[in-house]
């Protein structure tokens, strides 16, 4: 459905956030993208987005090129814009409108579609935010912002999500939520998270992004789990020493964070 052709992505300065990567997403795959801070996860989640020209390679969805110049077409930017959908890490870059109820038609009237406002009620129902319609969503907290997004981004009724760190600012409750609501929705997801004992939560396939901002393993999420070198090497797992009593030794740890 979607796919990366060696792509690479370079910076005004030189610097390179994505070095030759490449990888095949079929029809309601669930993915994991993992990576240490820095390793080009967000940059490759706005390319596959359409939203960065990749220095190098390109994006195709259902086998047509994703570029400036496909976008300039009015059809298939349509088609794309509805079908790929991109929630970014911190829902505040995604609210601009004096409610929510404005909010979750964004996209839906962007698209010129004409059942705008069926759109807004099921999805504000079906995310538990349908009480929060004439709210200003600055003043909501990260829960329930992330709701609207996602709300949002759904009523549009795309194919593919894309979730930048979704649970990184979502206390315990909210978490759970979540990933209960995602492993529901029957579409292909690819997830960007740090978190690495919810991971096989978000999907069964993991893409992780080395320091060299180079694909390191494509395959199954367990077996990646189970390789404390990858791991390592990625920057997701790190060595400190541990004191017992009178003996100190050093182990590779795994402390979670969002």
């Amino acid at each position: 459905m979607i796919a990366a052709e060696r792509l690479t992505v370079r910076h005004a300065d030189g610097s390179v956030a994505l070095d030759d990567v490449g990888f095949a997403v079929d029809a309601g795959e669930k993915v994991v993208l993992l990576g240490g801070n820095g390793s080009g996860k967000t940059t490759l989640l706005r390319v596959l987005d359409g939203l960065i020209e990749p220095t190098a390679g390109r994006v195709l969805y259902d086998g047509h090129p994703v570029d400036a110049r496909s976008l300039r077409d009015a059809d298939f930017a349509r088609r794309f814009r509805s079908d790929v959908a991109l929630q970014f890490q911190n829902p505040d870059s995604m609210l601009f409108h004096a409610t929510v109820f404005d909010e979750i038609a964004f996209g839906a009237r962007q698209l010129g579609f004409d059942d705008e406002e069926s759109r807004v009620l099921d999805w504000a129902e079906r995310l538990g935010v349908g009480h929060l319609l004439e709210r200003v969503p600055y003043r909501l907290s990260s829960g329930e912002k992330q709701r609207v997004c996602l709300a949002a981004l759904l009523a549009v009724e795309p194919r593919v999500l894309l979730l930048d760190e979704p649970i990184a600012n979502l206390d315990p409750r909210s978490t759970g939520w979540l990933v209960d609501f995602l492993q529901d929705l029957d579409l292909t997801v690819i997830t960007t998270t740090h978190n690495l004992s919810l991971a096989p939560e978000f999907g069964s396939r993991a893409l992780v992004l080395g320091e060299d901002h180079r694909l390191a393993f494509d395959g199954e999420l367990a077996t990646a789990l189970d390789d404390m070198d990858l791991l390592q090497r990625a920057n997701l797992v790190h060595t400190h020493r541990h004191r017992h009593g009178d003996h100190e030794h050093r182990h590779p740890h795994v402390h979670d964070w969002g």
